[in-house]
């Protein structure tokens, strides 16, 4: 395992191709694995950035909850991540279909790492599950690393970093949502543009419903989830349009163009490993995405933006630091 790097002050991410890169990383090194301890070294994980006081008894309850659970395949949507596991059952038992999930989120500056247990802790480690391999299945064709069993290594940490506690880890219980479920606290979350039961007409038909700016409204995870600051600047430039565009007077086409370009930049970031640009968005194995250098737009203003030549802008769009080409995506025509 790599050493960690210093942790300096994080942009926007992670992202869903951030989110999706750390997904496949712990598919191959958790499925099948078994709990056989957890450790909470600072409760506030456990919470959420509007509930920061833990009580003590929270902690027992979390280790109580996971010990001896069976991790099945590690599922996403949009930045949200959750793995379904199953209960201890006796001999004879039936197996069931999985009812509860141990559910993950990275908020700004989390980190799922894995590590053999004589590896020193980072100061930022938050939560600690240690892992027993168990019968998991093969890993995927053409994966440099499969499970654990598959490769010898034994038991193994699953640890929790996350410098700013803005991520969250804690069981949720899974509810039935179409074709498949999700944790009950996230299943106000609409599906993502990767996600293969997504309808692109659908969501572009309530995003050309509203009167806010076109970015805002990408970024509204109960519309579209997934999409975050970065992809939305990207996604709105190479579509060419103005990220404070008002969807209700814009033709349905141009909106079925940003929806497409999100998801075809997307697909290119996750086949990078995302965006970092620093050591606080990593892969499970301590390495970087590097999809930083394709970017267009976003962390680019008072530079030539790559198509046109014109200096790229840096506006606030929705409390949130957006980058746009004023040659590329020209500001949308009110009425008068």
């Amino acid at each position: 395992m790599r050493s960690l790097r210093p942790t300096p002050a994080t942009p926007d991410v992670p992202e869903l191709p951030e989110v999706e890169s750390v997904r496949r990383g712990l598919r191959h090194w958790i499925t099948g694995a078994r709990v056989t301890e957890a450790r909470v070294l600072d409760p506030r994980i456990l919470g959420t950035t509007s509930q920061r006081r833990i009580p003590p008894e929270a902690v027992d309850a979390f280790a109580e909850a996971v010990a001896g659970i069976s991790l099945r395949a590690p599922q996403r949507r949009g930045k949200f991540l959750w793995v379904p596991f199953d209960r201890p059952c006796g001999s004879g038992a039936q197996p069931q279909p999985p009812s509860s999930a141990l559910a993950l989120h990275l908020g700004m500056s989390g980190q799922l790492r894995v590590h053999t247990a004589h590896e020193e802790l980072h100061r930022h480690t938050r939560a600690v599950l240690t892992l027993e391999p168990g019968h998991a299945s093969a890993p995927a064709s053409g994966s440099p690393s499969g499970p654990p069993a598959a490769r010898g290594e034994g038991r193994l940490e699953l640890r929790f970093l996350d410098q700013r506690i803005f991520g969250h880890i804690g069981v949720d219980d899974l509810v039935p949502d179409g074709p498949d479920s999700l944790p009950r606290h996230s299943s106000h979350i609409a599906r993502d543009p990767l996600d293969p039961h997504w309808d692109a007409e659908a969501t572009a038909r309530v995003v050309q419903r509203s009167r806010a700016a076109l970015k805002s409204v990408l970024m509204d995870q109960t519309v579209v989830s997934g999409v975050g600051n970065i992809y939305a600047d990207e996604a709105l430039h190479r579509a060419g349009v103005h990220p404070q565009a008002v969807p209700s007077r814009l033709r349905i086409s141009r909106i079925r163009r940003v929806l497409d370009e999100s998801r075809i930049v997307m697909l290119e970031a996750l086949a990078q490993g995302g965006t970092s640009f620093d050591a606080l968005y990593v892969h499970v194995n301590g390495d970087s995405g590097y999809f930083e250098r394709s970017l267009r737009v976003y962390g680019r203003a008072g530079r030539p933006c790559g198509v046109c030549g014109e200096h790229v802008r840096r506006i606030v769009v929705g409390a949130r630091g957006t980058h746009f080409c004023p040659q590329c995506q020209r500001a949308q025509r009110l009425p008068r």
